[in-house]
């Protein structure tokens, strides 16, 4: 990865790319230092203080501290990121949208063009929810018309605005803008965990136990990275044979190819649904002051994650069984959406391509849905442990969630990986223009 870099450096249109993407994230950096006029700043933070809730503790990490903070980035990306997923599931479901992402350029320029609107709108429902719902109780300074209005045009045009970078990023930039965005976000809060670590596990401690503790978990932290990266990059291949034809006067066709299966194929989403899910009655309760005394509040405390693997508490993780369930049904589930075996069978078919052994048609389907679904259970499994770890140490240790650990830890490796790769694509296409120039 270094080694890409360096050879990225020395190269002057990818240097520009490089440097374009750092002003862009120092912009993103001062804007989240910028509070929302009329508000209280200190609001999250001793809402945060005064109750366990992982729902908004992750959605604070997506924002890289700026929800707590209330800066004019406090939604971040969080509604873009809403707004594809729900027009990628949208394009499965509605025919014209699926047609039109097949148009090339000009149809997921337009699936673009109605993300962004989605985006714009989902931002200001958030907003309003925010300022409406948390201002009567202190988020606001003066709870009025007038100051409701200011915060939502505020997060909602900062909301814009970060999409807005995301673009130009992937544009004149590295990468998937809104990945790095996403990307920069988590890791800004990477100097709060260090100081939670320290605090929690070595401050006080002598220096036989101190040396002991911090191997543990620079051990932990290493073993959970390389477990995700193997996880995002493993992939099982499948073997295609290409049948020999005449076209014109020449015989084309006959060579061997492969198709990439990953083993992880949902990537994060499926972690990202169960949660939503999960923390979703959770953070509408927030808004209501909920009694955890009564039956409903303690179905609250069964889905909140903050409750899990709690030595007091143990009928509460019960909940985890849900999550790991949902986990499982979403992996198969945003598969099937993604990947069509019957597509690529009949596809194959089409150019005179099979996989040795299996006849084409629907064998070949059948074939590829057979090794599908055990990949899809093995890459669930995958995510089970990656998520499941932070939530156990976190109940186990009564610690906050660390932003690098679980799917804070998947969406780093995949964007490291994705603009990793991106970079040595630009590096491969430099090399071939310039062998074709001499």
């Amino acid at each position: 990865m270094l080694k890409t870099l360096q050879n990225a450096w020395r190269v002057v249109e990818i240097r520009k790319k490089l440097i374009f993407t750092f002003l862009m994230l120092v912009v993103i950096r001062f804007g989240s230092e910028l509070p929302i006029p009329g508000v209280r700043t200190d609001f999250f933070a001793n809402f945060f203080a005064n109750q366990s809730n992982d729902a908004f503790g992750f959605f604070n990490t997506m924002t890289g501290g700026s929800f707590t903070s209330m800066s004019i980035f406090a939604l971040s990306i969080t509604p873009y990121i809403t707004s594809s997923i729900i027009v990628q599931l949208l394009t499965i479901a509605i025919p014209k949208l699926e047609e039109m992402q097949r148009e090339g350029e000009d149809g997921r320029k337009k699936i673009a063009e109605y993300t962004r609107y989605l985006t714009v709108g989902l931002a200001l429902v958030e907003s309003i929810a925010m300022a409406v719902g948390f201002g009567g109780q202190g988020l606001l300074i003066k709870f009025d018309v007038w100051s409701v209005i200011i915060a939502v045009v505020t997060m909602t045009a900062g909301s814009a605005f970060l999409m807005w970078i995301g673009e130009r990023i992937t544009d004149k930039g590295v990468g998937n803008g809104i990945s790095i965005v996403l990307l920069f976000n988590i890791v800004s809060s990477l100097p709060e965990d260090v100081n939670t670590i320290y605090t929690k596990f070595l401050r006080g401690k002598n220096i036989g136990v101190l040396v002991t503790t911090l191997v543990i978990i620079l051990a932990l932290i290493i073993a959970m990275v390389v477990f995700t990266v193997v996880l995002q990059d493993g992939e099982r291949r499948i073997p295609v044979q290409y049948s020999k034809k005449m076209v014109g006067r020449k015989m084309v066709g006959g060579q061997a190819s492969n198709i990439p299966l990953k083993v992880n194929t949902a990537g994060v989403m499926p972690v990202i649904f169960a949660s939503s899910i999960m923390s979703f009655p959770v953070v509408i309760a927030q808004f209501f002051k909920p009694d955890y005394t009564t039956i409903p509040g303690k179905i609250l405390m069964v889905l909140n994650s903050s409750y899990w693997f709690r030595p007091e508490m143990p009928k509460y993780s019960i909940g985890l069984v849900i999550y790991l369930v949902l986990i499982v049904l979403f992996a198969y589930f945003y598969t099937s959406i993604t990947f069509n075996p019957l597509e690529v069978a009949n596809n194959m078919k089409k150019s005179g391509g099979f996989i040795p052994g299996v006849r084409p048609g629907k064998p070949t389907s059948d074939y590829l849905n057979k090794i599908l679904n055990y990949i899809i259970l093995v890459g669930a499994a995958g995510l089970i442990v990656i998520s499941v770890i932070p939530i156990m140490i976190s109940g186990l240790f009564s610690v906050n969630r660390m932003s690098f650990m679980g799917t804070s830890l998947i969406i780093i490796v995949s964007v490291i990986l994705e603009t990793i790769k991106a970079i040595e694509s630009q590096l491969i296409v430099r090399n071939y223009k310039g062998f074709l120039n001499d």
